[in-house]
């Protein structure tokens, strides 16, 4: 049991939190904002607006402009990192191209003071670290020290909390020093980004969107270990019609995830998944009230208990051991946020409910701290959704979905959708699924990853 138990936390690792951490490469502009502190940053707002944008280099020569943004009720002063751009310029002599350093305002390395438009009073103090604008971390003011943020998409992943740091002392603070300050009390494994460990992520997604053409969504209809197309329900082979395309997929929603799974199993264990264990029950519910009867003839959890048992089968093959979903490690369970921006109060918040997953709304900011913490994993998805047929209406989960969160070059965060074999956007999903949970399990990539064509065969 102990060789299981470390077997499972080899391939299913989290680090501590600061171990994760590692310096990373933003441009700093604290030099430069040292010598800001008097002119921008103490100066009333009347004052600011006398001054036009400034543009400072640091030791490095990398450039920063300092200027001033409004709202309707507060300001900032923006440090904004420089990039160099191609900017198209138009004279009378036509159109030209020129390499130009421009300053949007949220690069890694910008910061903003945000102040009251009313009092002067400063609100917070924001770095941006990320190559994406929404995740940063901020510090507030409080009593005579200040409290910390930080803000994965519309999320919390840490709010309110305390650090013990004088707030004026980030004002001329670097990114790295602001993380020495906090190491203890902020989640900092959220921002440590190694773009070279999602390879096979990316291998597998080029793949799957190859074949995609190929497959035909078909109800019920998956391939078992000898590639005969049966029921998902029943097993029972099912009959294409005479004039369909023998080298076409026919798939269903639970066929299309099998698929992708089968790909990743065939080259080790030399078969595909068999159907019989993949719909093993994962749940269990009372005999008595409308759910309880549903379940006689039916399944409320058909795609939940899919995904759990592919997942869990899965790793048996890699391990050459035999696992349920009981003791794999495969749900994902974790509740990293403390509230959603906006929410007003952090107690009312859940991320994860049991045997529902999450509300489809917190995917973005879950699959960015996914992809950071557990590097070159995917996610198979089961979807909770309201069966509104029925009266009463009952709650099941019928349809699977797959995820590959990964970072791109740029470390910009990315995340590719496949359902029914098709692809779509992550944020087109949480809008259609928007009144939904999603279940989550995981599952390794590989490179090693070959999914079932027939015309192979």
């Amino acid at each position: 049991m102990k060789k299981i138990l470390l077997l499972l936390i080899s391939i299913f690792c989290v680090t501590p939190i600061f171990a994760s951490y590692k310096k990373i490469n933003v441009p700093d502009s604290s030099s430069i904002r040292k010598q800001l502190v008097e002119t921008w940053f103490e100066a009333s707002l009347d004052e600011v607006r006398e001054k036009n944008p400034e543009i400072y280099s640091n030791s490095a020569g990398q450039k920063f402009q300092v200027r001033l943004e409004e709202t309707e009720t507060t300001y900032k002063i923006v440090v904004a990192a420089g990039v160099l751009m191609p900017v198209t310029v138009i004279s009378k002599n036509g159109e030209s191209q020129v390499d130009q350093v421009v300053y949007p305002g949220t690069l890694p390395g910008s910061v903003h003071l945000i102040k009251d438009k009313k009092t002067d009073k400063p609100l917070s103090l924001r770095y941006f670290y990320s190559a994406d604008s929404d995740v940063y971390v901020q510090f507030s003011p409080y009593a005579k020290t200040s409290i910390a943020d930080v803000v994965v998409f519309n999320y919390y992943a840490a709010k309110g909390v305390s650090t013990g740091v004088p707030f004026e002392n980030f004002y001329t603070c670097s990114f790295d020093d602001a993380v020495r300050l906090t190491q203890k009390s902020l989640p900092w494994e959220y921002i440590s980004v190694d773009e070279t460990k999602y390879d096979s992520i990316i291998k597998m997604v080029s793949v799957i969107k190859k074949n995609l053409g190929k497959i035909m969504y078909t109800p019920e209809s998956i391939y078992d270990e000898n590639n005969n197309l049966v029921s998902e329900i029943t097993g029972k082979e099912v009959n294409i019609l005479a004039d369909d395309d023998e080298k076409r997929l026919y798939l269903s929603s639970a066929g299309f995830v099998k698929w992708i799974a089968d790909g990743l199993v065939k080259p080790v264990a030399g078969s595909q998944l068999k159907r019989g264990p993949l719909v093993t029950e994962t749940v269990k519910v009372k005999d008595v009230g409308n759910m309880g009867v549903f379940q006689q003839n039916n399944s409320a959890f058909f795609a939940l208990n899919w995904i759990r048992n592919m997942s869990s089968a899965i790793i048996s093959v890699y391990t050459n051991r035999t696992y349920t979903f009981e003791n794999s490690g495969v749900d994902v369970n974790i509740n990293p946020f403390a509230s959603k921006i906006g929410s007003g109060s952090t107690s009312n918040t859940i991320n994860f409910v049991k045997d529902n997953g999450y509300n489809a709304d917190v995917l973005k900011s879950l699959l960015y701290v996914l992809a950071v913490k557990e590097s070159g994993t995917f996610y198979f998805g089961a979807i909770r959704q309201t069966d509104r047929t029925r009266s009463p209406e009952i709650k099941v989960f019928n349809d699977c979905v797959v995820f590959f969160p990964y970072f791109n070059s740029g470390k910009g965060f990315e995340c590719k959708v496949f359902m029914n074999g098709r692809e779509m956007s992550l944020e087109n999903f949480c809008i259609t699924h928007k009144e939904d949970y999603i279940y989550l399990t995981k599952a390794r990539s590989s490179d090693v990853f070959y999914p079932y064509l027939p015309e192979s065969e």
